[in-house]
């Protein structure tokens, strides 16, 4: 069943399929929510405002239109509205990333060095695209973590598809400058280490 089909049978009044719907995107928002709070450090946010996505999209599904945009552009744009207007309220609130529970870990398989330079390269990737403007922030977590094709990032963000591409120029941009530092002098150790040899 697509979601046009779905959705049309919910709004003839079979909300048990709601649960259906969420399952398919559950996953996608979660994530989506969960690095945009990464900036703020307010991940541990991250379920209950996808739950919050889902309930004001369950409320507002009656005015949703499919000529307007697709369900999964609509949802996106719901729960991007929900991030900034919790990171509104709690503009000046901090959360030190040591406090937020959250502790990137390695595949057990992965000798311990190997583990440390993954997760201080995970480390330095997920900052950088913390450090970008928001927008930029956005348009990045969308297309690279969640796969979606310039014009639905367009229809979230209230832009045009030449202004996501810019967007992306730029985010892409600002990491790569970002992780230059760090990458040039991993190469320059690891070429000293083996001129010692």
């Amino acid at each position: 069943m697509t979601d046009s089909q779905m959705i049309r049978e919910i709004k003839e009044g079979n909300v048990e399929l709601f649960s259906e719907l969420m399952r398919r995107y559950q996953r996608k928002i979660l994530a989506f929510v969960y690095h945009m709070l990464r900036s703020s450090h307010l991940e541990l946010m991250a379920e209950d405002l996808c739950s919050e996505t889902f309930y004001k999209a369950f409320r507002s599904l009656h005015s949703f239109r499919e000529v307007d945009a697709s369900f999964s552009t609509w949802l996106y744009t719901i729960a991007r509205n929900t991030v900034l207007s919790e990171l509104r309220k709690q503009k000046g609130a901090h959360i030190p990333l040591e406090e937020s529970g959250v502790n990137p870990a390695a595949p057990a398989e992965i000798a311990p060095e190997q583990a440390i330079l993954r997760n201080e390269k995970v480390e330095l990737v997920r900052e950088a695209i913390n450090n970008l403007p928001e927008k930029q922030r956005s348009a990045l977590i969308l297309r690279e973590y969640d796969q979606l094709d310039y014009q639905e990032i367009a229809d979230i963000l209230g832009q045009s598809v030449s202004s996501v591409k810019s967007l992306l120029f730029r985010a892409r941009s600002s990491v790569k400058v970002q992780l230059e530092p760090y990458f040039y002098e991993y190469n320059f150790e690891q070429y000293e280490g083996m001129k010692s040899r």
